[in-house]
C-alpha cells in the first residue's frame, strides 16, 4: 500500500498519524509512506528521526484577535495547495490520510481534488475547524468518541476510538529507575502536553513544595517549551523535573495517578491503562474541546474534573491524597474507565482504510 498521511501541531496529532502507520506497517510491511507536515512544528523532527520520508509546507492557523495576520496564513494556503498537488501526483498514493491539525486541510483537499481516496480522523470529541471543512472531501471520517457522531451524523463516520490506545496497550512498561525513581514508592505524574503551558507551569512550581513530606514520588512532565523556565527553581527530593517523554505510555504503565490536560491522546492512553485521573483541561483550545473530551470521562465517574479557574494548590494536593491513598476510590475509577476502553483502534482504523483502497 502507498499511503500519504498529514498531521501536525502537536503529538495529540502526530503521535495517532504514527500509530496508523505502524500499524498498516504490521499489516502490510511493503507499504510506502510520505508524510506531509508544516516546515516549523513538531513533527518536522520527530518524522524524519522514525525514518520516514517527510515534505514540509508552510501552513498558518487562522489568527482571531489579529485579523490581518490571516492573509499571510491564506497567502501560504493557496502554495501549499499547489504544492500538496505536486507531492501527491509525485507519490501516487493509493490513499491519503489526515490526523488533525490545519496542515492537514491543504493536503487532503488537493487529494480529493486529484480523485484520490481520503480518509481523516478526529480525536477529539468536538471536530476540529480543519476536519469541519474537510468533512465532505473525506471519503471517510474516524472519531475517537462516540459522543463525536452526534455532531456530524453520516455514514461516512466511523467509531474507532483513537489509535495511540493500541500503542499504549501494546508498549512495555519502563524500568522507573531509568527516570530515578523508587520502585517501591507510589508514582503521581503530571503532564500538561508536549509543548507545555506557561500559566500550569507557573502554577504546578508553587505547589510542589506542598509535595515535600509526602511518601510518594512526582515526575513533572513540563513540556518542551517550558523545560529551561521550570527548572531554575528549587524543587523538593521527591519531584523529578523533565522535558518530555518519549512513548509517555510506558511511563504511565507504573503510575498511580496522572494529573493530565484533556488531550484526546492523553485521555486515549488513560482509557487504555485504565489509570485513575485528575483532569484540568485546557480552557485556551478551540470551542473548549478539552473539557468536552473530559466529560465523556467525569459523567461515568472515571475520573476527577478540576476546572483551570477553579484551581488551588492546597486543594489540588488533597484531591491528589484523597485518591492515592484509597483504593475504593481507585478502583471505581478503574471499573468506569472499562466502559469507555477500545483494544482494538488502529486495527479498526486499518480495516476502513482497506476497505477504501480495495474498493474499485
Amino acid at each position: 500500500m502507498r499511503v500519504i498521511i498529514s498531521a501536525g501541531g502537536t503529538g495529540g496529532h502526530i503521535y495517532p498519524a504514527l500509530a496508523i502507520i505502524n500499524k498498516i506497517k504490521e499489516r502490510e510491511p511493503k507499504s510506502e509512506f510520505l508524510y506531509i507536515g508544516t516546515h516549523n512544528r513538531m513533527e518536522k523532527d520527530i518524522i524524519p528521526e522514525k525514518g520516514i520520508p517527510f515534505k514540509s509546507i508552510e501552513m498558518y492557523g487562522l489568527n482571531r484577535k489579529q485579523i490581518l495576520k490571516n492573509f499571510k496564513a491564506i497567502k501560504c494556503l493557496i502554495r501549499s495547495y499547489s504544492d500538496c498537488k505536486k507531492y501527491i501526483n509525485e507519490f501516487k498514493p493509493d490513499i491519503v490520510i489526515g490526523a488533525g491539525g490545519y496542515v492537514t486541510f491543504p493536503v487532503i483537499y488537493a487529494a480529493k481534488k486529484l480523485g484520490y481516496k481520503t480518509l481523516i480522523h478526529e480525536q477529539n470529541s468536538v471536530f476540529g475547524t480543519s476536519n469541519k471543512l474537510l468533512f465532505k472531501y473525506s471519503d471517510k471520517i474516524a472519531v475517537s468518541f462516540k459522543s463525536s457522531m452526534k455532531e456530524l451524523p453520516s455514514d461516512k463516520v466511523f467509531f474507532s476510538g483513537n489509535p495511540v490506545s493500541e500503542n499504549a496497550l501494546k508498549i512495555k512498561a519502563c524500568d522507573k529507575k531509568e527516570f530515578g525513581l523508587d520502585d517501591n514508592k507510589k508514582l503521581v505524574l503530571f503532564v500538561m502536553g508536549s509543548l507545555g503551558s506557561s500559566k500550569m507551569n507557573d502554577f504546578l512550581i508553587n505547589t510542589m513544595k506542598l509535595f515535600e513530606k509526602k511518601d510518594y514520588q512526582i515526575m513533572f512532565v513540563t513540556g518542551k517549551n517550558m523545560y529551561d523556565d521550570v527548572i531554575k527553581h528549587k524543587f523538593p527530593k521527591n519531584v523529578f523535573v523533565v522535558p518530555f517523554i518519549n512513548d509517555i505510555a510506558r511511563l504511565m504503565k507504573r503510575t498511580d495517578l496522572i494529573i493530565s490536560r484533556a488531550g484526546a491522546s492523553t485521555l486515549s492512553e488513560i482509557i487504555a491503562l485504565g489509570l485513575p485521573s485528575i483532569i484540568i483541561p485546557s480552557p485556551y483550545v478551540t470551542n473548549n474541546h478539552q473539557y468536552k473530551n473530559a466529560l465523556d470521562l467525569k459523567n461515568i465517574d472515571a475520573c476527577t474534573l478540576i476546572e483551570e479557574k477553579d484551581l488551588d494548590s492546597n486543594k489540588l494536593v488533597e484531591e491528589i491524597d484523597k485518591i492515592i491513598n484509597n483504593e475504593e476510590r481507585i478502583k471505581i475509577m478503574k471499573n468506569n474507565l472499562i466502559q469507555l476502553k477500545i483494544d482494538d483502534s488502529a486495527t479498526i482504523i486499518y480495516e476502513n482504510i482497506k476497505n477504501l483502497v480495495d474498493r474499485k
